[in-house]
């Protein structure tokens, strides 16, 4: 990896998980097995990429419903997106450990499978149901989220910008006809919100069939069963080095300020006179605008000595959504849901990119990229239950956007920090 006084850096992939690691011989032989059916690996990919956010954007739109029918409260609803996001974070600590004991295509084949299970428990008759689900489907998502990447990165070594573009494309894609279609499913269903969200477990079980030949072919056979050579002398923790937390929170407050939205943003605009499927689509546009400058903004950020122009550009961009949405919500929506959501897509492309640029090693990256992840999660599972705790105390949205403005600002302040030319 470049180092940082090598002059303009070519942005790489996000780190594997298992980088002190290297195959068995029996794990080369399935590795060249899977790579002689690149199509099968592929359509897998895409399926799993779609999944990703899909569970997660389609609760938005229905919020409404879902407080309505178990009689909760604002604060109470916002848990239904919070546990997910929490258990995101717990669920990236254990995600390296069980690539490298059952195999990366055996855990993203089980993860699929429970994200389908997560799903339907979610719409159970039962409040328990509801946030027992949503444990579930935090875990699967959090291992496709932390797997997916490595997984990229070890198939695809001479494609690994594009399929990383496809892989997070699909991803946003996901969270966009999720966002756009629940409303719709509800009313095709007869009103039946659980119809809606249970009909996602089946996307899920789709994209599991599709790692099924992968998981055949590969069986019996990690991949990566002979762990390389220490680097000498000592290595140091990334948890004792302020410039990897300066990366994990921008990580995690940009998180934080997404899954707000997630969580709230078509429950803001139907609060201010806009119906119930407009309120999805401007959602749904929100979520597909942040493809664009997800795929500029790691090509920008790796050109770059420093990327703290970067880091102004999209936490302003931000900020300035969410003043919008402050001044006139339901007037100028598109816009500022368009506004919001270049920011979003640049911050989240800005924080994976700064997890390389800002470490000297792959094991260094990986170990970093474990921090952030989980840090970042379990930072960002505050927001929801936050912002739904301070609306539900003040009766209005005027409070919890202002305080996402000074989310926005504090980004930038460790962002700044985070994008100097420096590694770990």
């Amino acid at each position: 990896m470049p180092r940082p006084d090598s002059g303009p850096q070519t942005l790489l992939l996000p780190p594997d998980a298992e980088a002190d690691v290297r195959p068995s011989a029996e794990g080369r032989a399935a590795r060249r097995a899977l790579a002689a059916r690149p199509g099968v690996l592929l359509v897998g990919v895409v399926l799993a990429s779609v999944n990703m956010r899909a569970a997660l954007a389609s609760v938005s739109p229905l919020a409404g419903e879902i407080g309505g029918a178990f009689g909760l409260s604002s604060a109470a609803v916002s848990l239904v997106t919070s546990v997910p996001v929490l258990f995101l974070g717990a669920g990236a600590l254990v995600a390296p450990w069980l690539g490298r004991r059952f195999g990366t295509e055996r855990v993203l084949f089980a993860a699929l499978l429970l994200l389908a299970a997560g799903i339907s428990v979610r719409v159970l008759p039962s409040v328990a149901a509801l946030y027992g689900g949503g444990v579930l489907v935090g875990t699967a998502i959090a291992l496709l989220n932390v797997l997916m990447p490595g997984l990229i990165k070890r198939d695809f070594p001479d494609r690994a910008a594009s399929m990383t573009s496809l892989y997070t494309g699909a991803m946003i894609a996901g969270a966009t006809l999720a966002a756009a279609a629940s409303v719709p499913l509800e009313r095709a269903f007869g009103g039946s919100w659980q119809a809606s969200l249970a009909s996602w477990s089946l996307l899920a079980a789709i994209a599991a069939l599709a790692w099924l030949p992968q998981v055949l072919i590969a069986r019996g056979r990690t991949g990566h069963e002979v762990r390389l050579p220490a680097a000498p002398g000592p290595v140091r923790s990334v948890w004792r080095s302020a410039l990897a937390w300066q990366v994990t929170l921008f990580m995690g407050l940009q998180s934080l300020w997404s899954y707000v939205l997630i969580a709230w943003m078509p429950t803001i605009l139907t609060d201010h006179g806009t119906d119930a499927s407009t309120a999805g689509l401007v959602f749904a546009f929100n979520n597909l605008i942040q493809v664009a400058s997800a795929f500029v903004v790691p090509l920008l950020a790796g050109r770059m000595r420093g990327q703290r122009p970067l880091v102004v550009v999209v936490t302003s961009l931000v900020a300035a959504g969410f003043a919008g949405l402050m001044a006139d919500p339901a007037g100028g929506a598109w816009l500022w849901s368009a506004v919001l959501g270049i920011g979003q897509g640049g911050a989240l492309a800005l924080a994976l990119t700064l997890i390389v640029l800002r470490t000297g090693t792959a094991a260094t990256a990986a170990r970093l990229s474990g921090m952030a992840q989980a840090v970042g999660y379990l930072l960002a599972a505050a927001g929801p239950l936050a912002a739904g705790t301070v609306h539900q105390a003040t009766g209005g949205w005027t409070v919890p956007l202002a305080l996402m403005l000074g989310v926005c600002a504090v980004a930038a302040g460790v962002g700044l920090l985070a994008a100097r030319d420096r590694t770990v």
